[in-house]
């Protein structure tokens, strides 16, 4: 659709929450850029038009590198002579992605050597792209924080992530990491808030080193790592986002229990009359009709509680 054409019916709407992926980001940055009539009581999150960190693989990385944040080294990609250059600057293995909307694997290519850099530029369609070095990490943790439009800033606590194929397989809280490392990943979550004035839910994927965290992604937008907080929390995400672009007080996340997400992808569906019996398990199924290899058809919070 035209963004324009979808101005009149949002600005009834006294809160604007995550509009999914493509379609949304066109709407919401004509809605930062175009003084609509009720625009005072519409709650636009301030990424958009200040910050579209989720438009611009490089354009994020710079902006929180001007925040002292690690990021892996990267550079912009347009052609083969860049893509060149930047293999010479970055070295392989790396991993070369498509600028925008790149997902759970999609939009993404390895390569392990110079070599692959014909195969990976050709994966990208002629899209923009920019390459991002490895990073030698011991795992990945995420950190799903709000922030209201009055400054209050609330973070759940830190979940570490396991990946299979790119994409999310589980999310488990507590995370392994000290008590000095959660403080630390919080702390940076909220650095990364306030500094983009952000209101809303955004989640910070961090990858855990000997030198300490570098950020990995972040997601302006409740995240599948948070979904935890389901079965985890009195207020999960998706309340504290909810309350956070509508100017209300933001809810206590404190959890209450361990948790391990686990991601229903393609034929785990499978699985589901089985984890329908299991003692301390949520299912959350999407209702989508098609099961297909890699999508995400659901997830399951399986619930420990303490003795």
């Amino acid at each position: 659709f035209q963004a324009e054409d979808g101005i009149r019916d949002v600005e009834r709407s006294r809160g604007l929450g995550d509009v999914y992926k493509r379609q949304g980001h066109d709407l919401l940055y004509a809605l930062d850029h175009l003084r609509i009539g009720h625009a005072s009581h519409t709650a636009v999150p301030t990424y958009v038009g200040r910050h579209p960190l989720e438009r611009h693989h490089g354009y994020r990385s710079r902006v929180l590198g001007d925040l002292g944040l690690r990021v892996a080294p990267f550079a912009d990609v347009t052609d083969a002579a860049s893509l060149k250059a930047a293999v010479a600057q970055i070295g392989t293995p790396a991993i070369l992605k498509t600028r925008r909307f790149g997902y759970d694997g999609k939009g993404q290519s390895r390569l392990r050597s110079a070599d692959d850099a014909a195969g990976a530029l050709a994966d990208m369609a002629g899209n923009p792209a920019v390459l991002e070095g490895f990073v030698n990490f011991t795992a990945e943790v995420s950190v799903i924080a709000a922030r209201s439009p009055s400054g209050e800033v609330a973070c759940f606590d830190p979940g570490e992530n396991v990946h299979r194929d790119g994409i999310l397989h589980t999310t488990t809280v507590p995370a392994r990491l000290s008590a000095a490392q959660r403080m630390d990943a919080v702390l940076l979550a909220a650095k990364i808030l306030n500094a983009l004035d952000y209101v809303g839910v955004l989640g910070v994927e961090l990858f855990v080193t000997p030198q300490g965290f570098t950020v990995n992604e972040i997601a302006p937008r409740v995240h599948n790592s948070g979904h935890w907080t389901q079965n985890g929390c009195a207020v999960d995400q998706f309340e504290q986002h909810i309350r956070a672009v509508a100017g209300w007080p933001l809810g206590d996340g404190s959890r209450y229990a361990d948790v391990v997400m686990e991601n229903l992808i393609g034929d785990d569906m499978d699985r589901v009359p089985e984890l329908a019996k299991q003692r301390d398990t949520a299912l959350h199924l999407y209702g989508k009709a098609d099961v297909k290899p890699g999508r995400k058809m659901g997830h399951v919070n399986i619930v420990k509680r303490p003795s």
